[in-house]
């Protein structure tokens, strides 16, 4: 299970999708105060659907809060850059990684060695990740390629972008692989 962080939100609607993309993947989803709207707004909730009340969502009161009751994270004090599964430290196979979703990062996010129970962070939408945070955990900050003369992306679709990456890598864990299509009669 992947967990996704989102530091300070602003935009109900963009929070809303993000539950819901949490929710189909089996993701855990962590919000940091403060946000730009509260939990039971109606545009977050019509934003994730009916799905809402099946999340999995943890809210902290700040990002001292999060860093306090999320010590599993080995960001820390290390990485797990490389080629899926080389240069990875002993401390990141025991632990779970902090990476940091930023279009300040040097990396591109398939660069990243997603592992199980791994957490993505993502800044408020109109700022981002704080660069001193960003600063303290330079080799886990990650990036969605762009070009050059843009921005970002918008919020949700850069976390799903990020998230089925991780999935990827990890055989897409426990997620249905395949469809079926219905009978019809003519």
């Amino acid at each position: 299970m992947f967990n996704i962080v989102l530091l300070e939100p602003e935009i109900p609607a963009n929070t809303g999708n993000i539950g819901r993309t949490c929710l189909v993947t089996g993701s855990r989803l962590h919000l940091i105060e403060p946000m730009g709207f509260i939990l039971n707004d109606k545009n977050l909730k019509r934003a994730g659907m009916d799905y809402w009340h099946e999340l999995d969502v943890t809210v902290y009161d700040s990002w001292r809060d999060f860093v306090e009751k999320n010590k599993d994270c080995v960001n820390i004090f290390g990485s797990s850059y490389g080629a899926h599964g080389a240069d990875k430290n002993t401390a990141s196979d025991l632990k779970a990684n902090l990476w940091m979703a930023t279009t300040k990062a040097k990396r591109t996010h398939d660069v990243a060695c997603f592992k199980d129970g791994d957490y993505i962070m993502f800044g408020k939408e109109s700022a981002g990740i704080p660069e001193e945070i960003l600063m303290d955990n330079e080799e886990t900050c990650i990036r969605i390629p762009m070009v050059k003369e843009q921005r970002s992306l918008n919020l949700s679709n850069s976390v799903a972008v990020v998230l089925y990456e991780a999935l990827r890598q990890n055989q897409y864990l426990d997620l249905e692989l395949q469809g079926q299509l219905h009978e019809h009669i003519w």
